[in-house]
């Protein structure tokens, strides 16, 4: 009974959410994302994991287009805010919009990081820093296994 009464107060809650925020709220279990994306892409967007520099395929890409989430489909970043920062992951000056990517406090490896994470379906994407270039001064450092360009 408690499990029913807590699953329907966090759809509740989500409900709440999308009607406040405007974020659609997405959801798919634990058995389905393991089927569906690759031991990489899990272990970066459900474990904060991190592919190796220079190793993702999108670090070097140039084409125009959209950067979506590889777990929801969720449109992240326009590629004309993508630039080189020379780290080895792909990196843009700013979301696509304000609502696409959550930002929260991280404390792990002994560093107090900001991570970024997908709004709808709460992917761990990469890192946010203060070191980017004009207009906004950021730089979120992404990783290219949970992205997907479609290029236009």
């Amino acid at each position: 009974m408690k499990a029913e009464q807590a699953k329907s107060e966090t759809a509740k809650s989500g409900a709440e959410c999308a009607d406040a925020c405007g974020v659609d709220h997405w959801q798919m279990s634990d058995e389905e994302l393991r089927k569906r994306l690759t031991p990489e892409q899990y272990a970066i967007a459900r474990q904060a994991g991190t592919e190796q520099a220079f190793t993702g395929k999108y670090w070097n890409e140039h084409r125009p287009g959209i950067y979506r989430c590889a777990v929801c489909g969720q449109e992240l970043f326009d590629a004309g805010t993508k630039f080189d920062s020379g780290t080895g992951w792909p990196s843009f000056f700013k979301p696509i919009n304000e609502k696409a990517v959550t930002e929260r406090v991280d404390s792990s490896h002994g560093m107090r990081r900001t991570e970024a994470n997908c709004s709808r379906c709460g992917s761990h994407l990469g890192h946010v820093f203060d070191d980017g270039p004009r207009p906004t001064g950021k730089r979120y450092c992404m990783n290219s296994a949970v992205l997907d360009l479609k290029p236009s």
